[in-house]
């Protein structure tokens, strides 16, 4: 990455003026991204989320967002109403500070339950700006959607006026070269991304459709900036890993070693007695210790969590570093070998026994 920082100086990009190189990955991520015509960068997923929900509500002029129970989009009020990934590791409650008008004009639907949304959205006719979702859950451990899900919710969104947001800051570049919505063909309106489009920089970004990301400023009257948005360093690094990952291969190879992973992790489970399913799409994976299908946060509540912490805590000790919370999705990349994934499963096996 510093080669390729170096290299990118030394055609003479200014550094205090990084347009050239928002623009080269501006570029990029239009290209693979379906539903993105324009984009705008920030410094995190959260930054995206926040902003992508004020222009859903400027665009609609409608207040009402509808979430997912589970499913995490950053810190931000407006999401801290019955999120994941740590506020159900650590068993908060509803995020205290986040005030009763904010958490009321969030409402909350159940993932893969398209009955759960219209039943919301007639009981809120009009009002309801947009509907966000992770089109794989990876805040309430690794949840696929169904295929009815998401084209119900694509229906559904454009039947009554509002606006459907994949959040894409886990997703995107990681399950599909043209992201979740690319991988399932469901093209949403608006998309929020981050992680893989920064290479492990800070870095957020959200864009859709034309004529909605044409209300965001100075093109349209919905503010938005950062010092730090589209800083050189983290747009630079976007650049290289989107490269690496459009080298033939890449998603098959990434593909083959996690479910090679979570195959081997599943059988070498069940071998030892332990109740766990799991699954994965591509670079994104996840297990839980229980019996059948998790279809949603409800299901996700049923797993064994503490037999997690004693399997996490084996893991440890076997040179395994894990997500730390059954409710957080696992990642594979490029840079994982067979022989990486060969030593994770033996490793399990050993773990099994003990737990």
């Amino acid at each position: 990455m510093i080669t390729a920082l170096k290299a990118q100086m030394e055609k003479g990009t200014s550094f205090g003026a990084p347009c050239a190189l928002e623009n080269e990955l501006a570029k990029v991520v239009i290209d693979r991204v379906p539903c993105v015509e324009m984009v705008r960068f920030c410094s995190s997923g959260t930054e995206a989320c926040l902003s992508v929900l004020r222009l859903m509500r400027a665009y609609t002029k409608r207040e009402k967002i509808l979430k997912f129970v589970g499913c995490y989009h950053g810190h931000a009020d407006s999401f801290l109403v019955a999120a994941g990934s740590g506020v159900l590791t650590l068993g908060l409650p509803d995020c205290p500070g986040v005030p009763e008008s904010t958490a009321a004009a969030t409402l909350t639907a159940t993932y893969n339950d398209l009955d759960s949304v219209k039943k919301i959205f007639e009981a809120n006719k009009g009002e309801i700006a947009g509907v966000i979702l992770e089109p794989v859950v990876g805040n309430s451990g690794f949840i696929q959607p169904t295929q009815e899900f998401l084209e119900g919710l694509r229906q559904i969104t454009k039947d009554e006026g509002a606006l459907l947001c994949f959040d894409e800051v886990m997703t995107g570049f990681r399950v599909h070269k043209n992201c979740a919505q690319g991988h399932f063909n469901v093209m949403p309106d608006l998309t929020t991304m981050g992680k893989v489009i920064g290479g492990g920089m800070p870095v957020g970004a959200y864009g859709g459709r034309k004529d909605i990301m044409q209300m965001v400023a100075p093109a349209g009257p919905m503010y938005q900036a950062g010092t730090l948005s589209g800083n050189p360093l983290a747009m630079i690094a976007g650049l290289k890993t989107l490269e690496i990952l459009d080298r033939p291969g890449s998603y098959e190879y990434m593909d083959k070693i996690t479910t090679r992973l979570i195959n081997g992790i599943v059988e070498a489970g069940k071998e030892a007695g332990h109740a766990i399913t799991g699954a994965n799409i591509r670079g994104m994976f996840g297990f839980f210790f229980m019996d059948g299908e998790v279809k949603c946060f409800e299901d996700a509540k049923n797993s064994d969590t503490e037999k997690f912490g004693r399997f996490h805590r084996a893991m440890l000790e076997r040179g395994v570093y894990l997500a730390p919370s059954q409710f957080e999705a696992g990642f594979t990349s490029l840079a994982h070998t067979e022989e990486d994934i060969d030593a994770t499963i033996a490793a399990a096996k050993e773990a099994f026994k003990v737990i």
